[in-house]
């Protein structure tokens, strides 16, 4: 099938509306009729070719929601009208790390293709690369474990989010960190992943549950997420203002910003024994200064997020119980609905500052 897409052919470029191909979904893949994708930050910083390595000409997009519309030979755990969410880590199902319930970290991942590497989407005969599962387009082919089935109560638009935010936002606090009743958390940047993070912490009991960023609007829904205090670090020096708040310290910081100086922020505002959890990826290259002896002598920590340490086959079903029964927010996270056309504004509102979360929606 053939459809208009955004494809991103340039770094620091627009992408660009083009006639694209889709090939009929192989063996266990199915095609994917999208409802609505999640502007991220991941995608930007491809954009802006903070990721060099990245092969372009490729469709972004590592968040989203939709409806199986085909279903390829050998897919026996879906049907034609099912209601998916999308996963941008599916996993082989046979390496180590898989078999262990971690596909995020998959041994044999394919991360701009499909498992073989090769690519369902081509405009006229050049194949264009997949950016996980390729939210932006209005249909994708996926492996059938990168489409995992939820109830059709769950509106599509707030499902797209736990492909992404939602998940790595929580998981990060409640799998990675294990924040436990009565400990301090503090989420430096208060985006869609941060603020996960802060709803997270108030799930786990955390107190003080502590917003730090640099936005007044991103607090403002940071409180209404769970934190109990926030700090705007452009107005003050965030690590005393954590420190003030706390017994010197925090147990936990999670940093969802791909900031070098504020992951040095988040070390510093560690409390003895406390555990500094790595979401945000800087830009390809970029490296940090750690004091060894500020880890060796009070037994901190400094750990790595991805995907929230969960299994989407596992997570997205429970999350969507979650915000179903009323546990966790989602519909304050989105700030701006766009249609198609409005990808690259999307984009910019995202880097701005403008949006917490930015959703393309399709007809």
């Amino acid at each position: 099938m053939e459809f208009k897409a955004p494809v991103l052919r340039r770094f620091n470029e627009y992408q660009m509306l083009e006639d694209v191909f889709l090939e009929n979904p192989r063996e266990n893949e199915v095609r994917v009729r999208m409802a609505a994708s999640g502007v991220c930050h991941s995608c930007v910083s491809v954009e802006l070719g903070e990721q060099p390595d990245i092969p372009l000409p490729i469709i972004l997009g590592d968040e989203g929601a939709g409806v199986v519309e085909k279903v390829g030979p050998g897919c026996t755990s879906l049907r034609e009208g099912d209601h998916v969410i999308l996963s941008w880590a599916p996993g082989c199902g046979r390496c180590r790390l898989c078999a262990s319930g971690r596909p995020a970290l998959c041994e044999n991942a394919s991360p701009f293709g499909m498992p073989d590497n090769s690519s369902r989407f081509y405009v006229s005969d050049e194949p264009v690369s997949h950016f996980g599962p390729s939210t932006y387009s209005p249909y994708v082919v996926v492996t059938e474990t990168a489409a995992i089935k939820v109830t059709t109560k769950m509106p599509l638009d707030r499902a797209a989010l736990i492909g992404c935010a939602v998940t790595t936002g929580i998981g990060a606090v409640l799998n990675t960190a294990k924040v436990g009743v009565g400990e301090s958390v503090a989420v430096f940047g208060c985006g869609g992943v941060g603020l996960n993070a802060i709803q997270g912490a108030a799930l786990a009991g955390a107190h003080p549950v502590i917003a730090v960023d640099i936005e007044d609007s991103k607090l403002e829904v940071a409180r209404e997420m769970g934190a109990t205090i926030t700090i705007n670090s452009a107005n003050v020096d965030a690590v005393d203002a954590v420190r003030g708040n706390t017994s010197g310290g925090v147990d936990y910081a999670v940093l969802t910003v791909g900031i070098i100086s504020v992951l040095e922020q988040a070390l510093a505002a560690l409390r003895v024994a406390g555990t500094c959890v790595l979401v945000g990826a800087p830009a390809q290259g970029q490296l940090a200064k750690v004091d060894p002896l500020h880890l060796l002598a009070g037994e901190r920590r400094l750990v790595g997020s991805r995907y929230g340490s969960y299994n989407p086959q596992i997570a997205f079903p429970r999350l969507v119980d979650l915000y179903l029964s009323g546990k966790i927010k989602l519909d304050n996270l989105i700030s701006h609905r766009y249609e198609l056309d409005q990808v690259n504004e999307a984009s910019r509102n995202l880097v701005s500052g403008h949006d917490v979360r930015g959703m393309i929606l399709f007809d």
